[in-house]
């Protein structure tokens, strides 16, 4: 009976964010606090939902102040340079900004966490998207399953965490994985180029200037699934007296694009409410008054020195973000109202992420609690026939797609792989094998309700988790398939 409640009310979340009857932070409360009193224990649904708020409030901890931290490094002007080399490259084309998305959030996943990467990524590109009305679903579901190729870096979670469980050598379970997830993340750069051609056949490719004289009143954005009104830029046209062709183009673009971050400054009004308007493309103005060119290789030193500090884990991560947030304001904003202003200007990119972890601790300290996690691990494991016992390697692959989705990957990892991982051992499979194939599901665990920085990715690109849920998936089970190929083609499991 648990096995199917739990699966009933995954289904039952999925469809209703999907179809939009109720927004991801109510069903995330209401559905599972439903289904606890299903199943017979709404006496213990307080206790459920507390353990879940504990298990991840280091992690709400750590995106709130990761928020803050990069948001001030966009302020001051530290990925300005990332910002003018993408836009160099990508000149207004559509197909060269979405491969552009890919390449991006591919180098900026090195330091193995998803929200930094999603936040760098928009921050950058998002302009571009909205300027010249390309669909922000191409975007996010780009950037998310880049990341979630790259999510398996051994610093990046889940291959610790089977090293882990299975104890084993994290470097022996990734190393001889290089060159399938190299094919994944090759598979990511041709669906970019793909999905590149297609918009540019929607839009048609465009020049810097070309794409400034659009009018750009009350802008309609492609979601995959219809359209979305994302209101008035403010603009008029190509008469801008900001700049002119070639990279005075590039200057106005920037200067009328709008960061996801919740704003960074108009350069002139430090108001902190004018800042974060959606509706107004001033995020990347060159001549913002938060830059702070004098301090850049301070900010960039200490960006590194805290990347570097997480991958050694000289501190836990919600520490690190802490100490580098409180240090951040404090040398680049000395004066408290300006170091207000900028807590303010990315108050609400705050609120609503951390807003959805704890709602996500409902989901998920239900899910725990009540046994249904457990009930469905060991339904799926029995349902292997024991004539697939010799390619358990590959039954682990294909269980890890559905199975990292719908389940966070602590439970993944430290509840079903271990049963896989014996099961497979019964028939000569080796741990190891077993280990890198569990692996393959990571560039479709991206875009999983249960992963807090997916929250990160659509909130800053104004886009709606159904919506992205819709368009990426595919996607991402394609991926999925290529890097699970590639490891049984290169005899890796």
């Amino acid at each position: 009976m648990l096995t199917i409640l739990g699966f009933a009310m995954i289904a039952t979340f999925l469809v209703l964010i999907m179809t939009k009857k109720m927004s991801p932070i109510a069903a995330l409360v209401l559905i599972p606090a439903l289904f606890c009193v299903a199943v017979g224990q709404g006496a213990q649904l307080g206790d459920y939902v507390i353990e879940g708020v504990g298990n991840l409030a280091p992690t709400a901890a750590m995106l709130m102040f990761a928020i803050v931290y990069f948001g001030v490094m966009i302020d001051v002007g530290l990925f300005d340079p990332i910002v003018r080399g993408i836009l160099k490259f990508c000149r207004a084309d559509p197909m060269r900004i979405v491969v552009g998305t890919a390449v991006l959030a591919a180098i900026v996943s090195l330091d193995g966490d998803g929200s930094t990467t999603f936040m760098i990524t928009v921050s950058a590109m998002y302009p571009l998207y909205k300027r010249l009305k390309m669909s922000l679903v191409v975007m996010t579901g780009v950037a998310a399953t880049a990341n979630g190729v790259m999510n398996t870096l051994p610093w990046g979670g889940p291959t610790a965490r089977a090293a882990t469980a299975l104890k084993l050598d994290a470097s022996e379970i990734f190393v001889p994985m290089i060159p399938a997830l190299a094919m994944g993340l090759l598979a990511v750069f041709v669906l970019a180029y793909v999905l590149g051609l297609r918009e540019r056949k929607r839009l048609g490719m465009l020049t810097l200037d070309e794409a400034l004289a659009r009018e750009p009143e009350q802008e309609t954005v492609s979601t995959g699934a219809g359209s979305t009104r994302v209101g008035s830029t403010g603009g008029t046209g190509g008469t801008s007296s900001t700049g002119t062709a070639g990279t005075g183009g590039e200057d106005r673009l920037r200067k009328d694009a709008s960061a996801a971050g919740g704003g960074t400054g108009t350069g002139t009004d430090a108001d902190p409410a004018d800042e974060v308007d959606d509706d107004e493309f001033q995020g990347l103005d060159p001549n913002r008054s938060t830059l702070r060119p004098k301090l850049y290789w301070f900010n960039a030193g200490l960006t590194a020195a805290l990347l570097t500090a997480m991958i050694m884990e000289l501190m836990p991560i919600p520490v690190l973000f802490l100490l580098g947030a409180a240090l951040a304001l404090t040398v680049n904003f000395p004066h408290m109202p300006d170091q207000r202003a900028r807590i303010a200007a990315h108050a609400d990119n705050v609120l609503n992420v951390s807003g959805m972890v704890f709602a996500a601790a409902v989901f998920t300290g239900v899910l725990t609690g009540t046994g249904m996690v457990e009930n469905m691990a060991d339904w799926v494991v029995g349902a292997v026939p024991d004539a697939m016992g010799p390619h358990m390697a590959i039954v682990t692959g294909l269980l890890s797609l559905p199975l990292t989705y719908f389940m966070s990957n602590d439970g993944f990892y430290f509840g079903v792989l271990p049963v896989l991982a014996e099961a497979g051992a019964a028939h000569g499979v080796s741990p190891l094998e077993i280990a890198r194939a569990s692996l393959a599901g990571q560039a479709l665990h991206m875009s999983s309700p249960l992963v807090p920085a997916v929250y990160v990715l659509v909130g800053m690109a104004k886009v709606e988790f159904g919506d992205h849920t819709r368009f990426t998936v595919k996607w991402a089970v394609l991926t999925s398939l290529v890097v699970l190929g590639a490891g049984i083609l290169f005899g890796i499991m």
